[in-house]
């Protein structure tokens, strides 16, 4: 970000100044990028940079300081190598920010943005399409099934702590052929880090399109598809009680904001192709669907899905609302729930805090009893719009098929 007079949080990118009062994102990307011979287009780089700057300000400005405890007035200025072209999007990234996390932000592009430079021998390469790589069960299912379809992936993944040799460990086995480019954002904010993960996984499609771009076929002036698997259930983000309004950790897959990004993409020009074909599927039928069933099954146990891993030893917690997800996906699976190390809060039969009574296991509770009472349209209520979405149908049965995954889960556990 530009260093300008009246920011109050300023941001180094792609460079490790290192001046106390500014922050820094992204300083190692270059460096990953040069690593593999790869030189992304300058529209890539521009589109990289706002996904980079959203996670810095995100991660710098404080929810306890806004008015409300929680909504926050973001104003970003950020410098690219066109602003004329990147003002033109200003209202549709603008909204898609907001969409995604809950605040109020105004945006400004500026000149003289970063490219940063490559070096040695470029490496164009020959990969079919981008596929976005976590080391989640979601991910590991649609790399399966990008290679069963007979497409060669280059893979991206977003490293996380605990995740990197998940993460290596799948490539190899699905698409030992492929490159993997691991890479992270690095947000170092110069004051105490809001620690939100709203914004993250936008620096994760920042990533895929440069990867995008370093294609051969993109070079040649056709359009790259960027696969980003997630389960349709847990995209929805619907609220599971009237006080958990955006319950789950991130609205970055939901259709409404990829169409958003989307149609910024194809008016700068940069020929990337978001497709997640997992939009109206579970967790659960994802598993079921997946094309290898004998590879998912030897790498499942490994995949992670927990909001809370770090936080309990890099061991699935069992309890937040992605651990039920994808407790209850392995029992629609119907193979034996096999995760590494197994879950901290096992029995949530157990009438305590830590389990039955744990927020996120009540709140499941009071969707599937609502449901049960008064059906899925009472859950839902308005978090389907139909001007974002059009037909809204398929993504309400999704949603009633990922709380019936949930029910299941629940009564077999045997949750009071």
């Amino acid at each position: 970000m530009a260093d300008l007079p009246g920011s109050d949080v300023r941001f180094d990118l792609y460079s490790n100044s290192r001046i106390g009062s500014r922050g820094r994102v992204g300083d190692l990307v270059p460096g990953r990028l040069r690593r593999h011979g790869l030189r992304p287009s300058t529209l890539a780089w521009d589109f990289t940079s706002f996904a980079l700057a959203a996670v810095a300000a995100d991660e710098a400005v404080s929810r306890e300081r806004s008015p409300d405890g929680w909504t926050r007035e973001i104003e970003l200025t950020l410098a690219v190598t066109n602003p004329d072209l990147w003002n033109s999007q200003r209202g549709r990234l603008t909204e898609a920010l907001r969409f995604l996390s809950g605040d109020i932000w105004s945006l400004e592009f500026v000149g003289h943005g970063i490219v940063p430079s490559g070096r040695g021998k470029e490496r164009v390469r020959s990969e079919d399409l981008v596929c976005l790589l976590s080391g989640g069960m979601d991910s590991l299912v649609g790399a399966i099934d990008v290679v069963n379809e007979g497409q060669v992936p280059l893979f991206v993944s977003q490293i996380a702590k605990g995740d990197s040799d998940t993460q290596k460990w799948f490539a190899r086995s699905i698409s030992p052929k492929s490159l993997h480019l691991q890479v992270n954002h690095y947000a170092r904010p110069p004051c105490r880090s809001e620690r939100s993960q709203r914004a993250r996984s936008l620096a994760f499609l920042g990533f895929g399109v440069l990867a995008g771009s370093c294609l051969a076929k993109h070079r040649d002036g056709s359009p790259v598809e960027l696969r980003i698997p997630e389960n349709g259930f847990i995209s929805q983000n619907v609220p599971l009680t009237p006080m958990r309004t955006g319950s789950l950790s991130t609205r970055t897959t939901h259709p409404y904001f990829l169409r958003l990004i989307q149609e910024t993409i194809d008016d700068v020009g940069l020929r990337i192709n978001l497709h997640n074909p997992y939009e109206t599927a579970t967790k659960g039928e994802m598993l079921v669907g997946c094309a290898d069933q004998r590879l998912l099954s030897g790498l499942a146990g490994a995949s992670t899905s927990c909001g809370r891993y770090s936080r309990t030893g890099f061991r699935h917690c069992g309890r937040c609302v992605p651990c039920q997800v994808r407790r209850g996906a392995y029992l629609a699976w119907g193979n034996a729930d096999d995760t590494v190390r197994g879950y901290k809060y096992d029995d949530l039969s157990q009438n305590d805090s830590k389990h039955a009574r744990f927020d996120d296991v009540r709140s499941v509770a009071i969707a599937i009893e609502t449901v049960r009472a008064s059906g899925i349209e009472d859950l839902i209520g308005g978090a389907l719009n139909g001007q974002q979405l059009g037909n809204v149908r398929p993504y309400r049965d999704v949603v009633e098929r990922g709380i019936a995954e949930l029910a299941a889960l629940h009564a077999n556990l045997r949750v009071p």
